[in-house]
């Protein structure tokens, strides 16, 4: 089984040992850098990793080696890509795309229909309005309110 690197220090999969295509346990325990162990979920759509204690509607997809942490609130018909990670509180609107190896930030709100490039961060506590494209690589910053039209130019606050 593949290790996919994560910011947590020690991982431990249920399934360890077994060649792949055999079923075993759905979910892993990840102990944080505080030493306190978090279980995670394979998501029934996609087999990425929901943490306890996180909300993702059974339409949702989340990609293998996608992490979502605890108090995430993530919509009806959402898209969270490989390798992308959904910290703490964070809140993703129906059908909002997260793509591959984007970093939502603790806090943070994406509007309904908005798009995340790949490889972008959204701050802490940032806001990502309704219908917004935020392009790749890009960065948003803590609190920072974003509005963009549909060719992803940022509009006037």
């Amino acid at each position: 089984m593949k290790v996919i690197p994560h910011p947590l220090s020690y991982m431990s999969t249920a399934s360890e040992g077994r060649p792949e295509g055999i079923v075993g346990k759905n979910y892993i325990d990840i102990e944080n850098d505080h030493g306190e162990t978090l279980r995670y979920r394979k998501h029934v759509n996609g087999r990425g990793l929901v943490a306890h204690g996180a909300k993702v509607h059974p339409s949702a997809l989340v990609e293998n080696g996608a992490y979502v942490e605890p108090g995430v609130q993530i919509a009806a018909g959402v898209r969270v890509g490989r390798g992308a990670w959904i910290e703490s509180d964070a809140v993703i609107g129906p059908e909002a795309r997260i793509e591959p190896h984007a970093h939502i930030c603790a806090g943070a709100v994406i509007g309904a229909g908005a798009h995340i490039g790949v490889r972008t961060q959204v701050g802490h506590n940032a806001r990502v309005a309704v219908g917004s494209l935020i392009g790749d690589d890009e960065i948003i910053n803590d609190g920072e309110a974003v509005a963009t039209d549909q060719r992803g130019l940022r509009l006037a606050a």
